[in-house]
């Protein structure tokens, strides 16, 4: 007697939301992209102010990415293998960039960085300045991405064994030599894919940059400046060409995420 299988009603409920969510992020994107002629595409990136702007865009959040890997290393092996009194509150304070309004984050560096404060005042005496410069960017976008890498390469450092750490150190290893023969090559995918992570969000930050830095224009503040003053049609293909680069960086992430082979 043949059985048949029903299909439970949660099921359909899933590939109906899973659709309805897929559709929701890809259709406004399509039709960006597709709104554009090529000759539209090829005029844009011809352009030098749009290649120089994406340029700096790559650059800036490059150079944020590498500022985040340097000092947010240290302390998040710190967050995965000490517990501390405090802690759950020090987690919350590094994820305070990502629920903050951005224009309120460009306007509290600026606040720090005026001449009437102590630091602004210093900064000034030895010839740092961030608004209207790659410096202030640069200080924007590793204000937005540093969390993004601290709680990744966090959760690579807790899925290595403390075992083998407390192996190494019992053969004589010290603390740092430990770190970069054992801890850093089993969780060197997860760091990576966090600089890759704080890249990404760095390129497409734009509130908290317009504010502090307007000028130089990464691609962002471009794409904003050329919508208000001609709208889509300008603006468009360099929004394009913006979410290619976003693309071609979550393509790195997917690939260095893969788990290597005979790895589950």
């Amino acid at each position: 007697m043949k059985i048949e299988k029903r299909i439970d009603p949660f099921f359909w409920l899933t590939v109906v939301c899973s659709s309805v969510v897929v559709a929701f992020i890809l259709l406004p994107l399509i039709q960006m992209i597709v709104q554009p002629s090529f000759q539209d595409l090829k005029e844009t990136f011809q352009d030098p102010t749009v290649r120089r702007s994406i340029s700096l865009s790559i650059y800036t959040s490059g150079l944020a990415a590498l500022i985040s890997f340097a000092i947010g290393t240290p302390f998040a092996y710190l967050l995965a293998r000490k517990d501390f009194r405090g802690k759950k509150f020090v987690e919350s304070i590094v994820d305070l960039p990502i629920m903050i309004p951005h224009p309120v984050i460009g306007i509290a560096i600026l606040g720090l960085a005026g001449k009437n404060h102590w630091l602004g005042s210093l900064m000034q005496e030895v010839g740092i300045q961030l608004m209207g410069t790659v410096t202030g960017i640069v200080t924007v976008l590793t204000f937005v991405g540093l969390p993004f890498y601290v709680n990744t390469a966090k959760a690579g450092f807790e899925a290595v064994p403390v075992r083998l750490e407390n192996v190494s150190r019992s053969l004589g290893a010290s603390p740092a030599g430990t770190f970069f023969r054992v801890t850093l090559p089993l969780a060197w995918r997860s760091m990576l894919a966090g600089i890759i992570m704080c890249c990404a969000r760095a390129i497409s930050e734009f509130g908290a940059v317009i504010i502090v830095a307007y000028h130089p224009m990464i691609a962002p503040v471009m794409i904003y400046e050329r919508f208000t003053a001609y709208g889509l049609k300008y603006s468009q293909p360099v929004a394009v060409w913006l979410i290619l680069v976003c693309l071609m960086l979550f393509l790195l992430l997917r690939v260095f995420s893969l788990p290597k082979k005979g790895q589950t």
